[in-house]
């Protein structure tokens, strides 16, 4: 890598269809997805693509991802997506990429930018708020990283893997047994970093040698000092990223945000939805 590469990370948009008048939406996404957008236009240097790691919707149905496809538009920077437990394959791919065929499909690619080489995983289960990995996705991981052995990585899973094996909450991460697995195959590969969403808090790990960023997302904020279950608050933030022959750089931009309370789970309430 001769030059430093730079690019933008978002997550968890949520975005949902006026017409869905969804109850289950806590904020504005439409607009904070605007208002990020012309940020991101204003970003210098111009980045070379953006990230964006998963819950595209919140509904996961092809008019929400028609709509999202329609605000992205005229951005003129490439878009990397990754599906979210909130997604929807079938949504996705009718509504993205007017697909109609083999519409269960996990949607894992990747792509070769400014000599870095993105992977993304599709951790969604569906019926499930925690992530897991097929063994097809394991195959796919593995012959994606055989494909350019000479080029820094990045990975984009919507689920960040877990950290330990006595997570208290399953639904925060990908299970234990996927996450040894993916450290696994990730070892020696020179990935610069593994860039998620899900739990709606910023959150950097230096995990098996490896940066694991985390985005808060454009939906709502977790409270992270809220110890009895979950409590979601106002407030979104995105990435700023730099990958350096030294490393990965994240600067983290917050919105503007009093966050007041939006949402409160006891845990008990929080383990029944699990």
């Amino acid at each position: 890598m001769s030059r430093p590469v730079h690019f933008v990370h978002l997550t968890d948009l949520h975005l949902s269809h006026p017409d869905h008048r969804d109850p289950e939406l806590l904020s504005d996404t439409l607009g904070t997805l605007k208002t990020v957008k012309a940020m991101v236009r204003a970003v210098r240097p111009r980045p070379a693509f953006i990230l964006i790691s998963g819950d595209l919707t919140n509904r996961g149905d092809a008019k929400s991802y028609r709509l999202l496809a329609e605000t992205m538009d005229g951005i003129d920077i490439p878009i990397v997506y990754a599906l979210g437990n909130h997604d929807s394959r079938p949504g996705f791919y009718e509504g993205m990429l007017g697909r109609d065929c083999n519409l269960e499909a996990p949607y894992c690619h990747d792509t070769v930018i400014d000599d870095l080489h993105v992977v993304v995983l599709d951790s969604r289960v569906p019926g499930r708020i925690g992530g897991a990995l097929s063994s097809d996705q394991f195959d796919f991981l593995q012959s994606a990283l055989d494909r350019h052995t000479g080029l820094r990585k990045i990975i984009a899973i919507h689920h960040p893997p877990a950290l330990d094996e006595d997570a208290t909450l399953a639904w925060e991460c990908l299970d234990w047994a996927d996450s040894r697995r993916l450290a696994g195959l990730l070892k020696g590969r020179d990935v610069a970093g593994v860039f998620s969403g899900h739990v709606h808090y910023d959150r950097v790990t230096f995990w098996h040698g490896m940066p694991v960023v985390v985005g808060t997302g454009l939906h709502t904020a977790n409270d992270i000092l809220y110890a009895d279950g979950l409590r979601m608050v106002s407030g979104a933030s995105f990435g700023l990223c730099t990958l350096r022959e030294s490393g990965l750089t994240v600067s983290f931009v917050p919105l503007p945000s009093d966050r007041h309370e939006l949402q409160t789970l006891d845990l008990k309430t929080l383990r029944a939805l699990i």
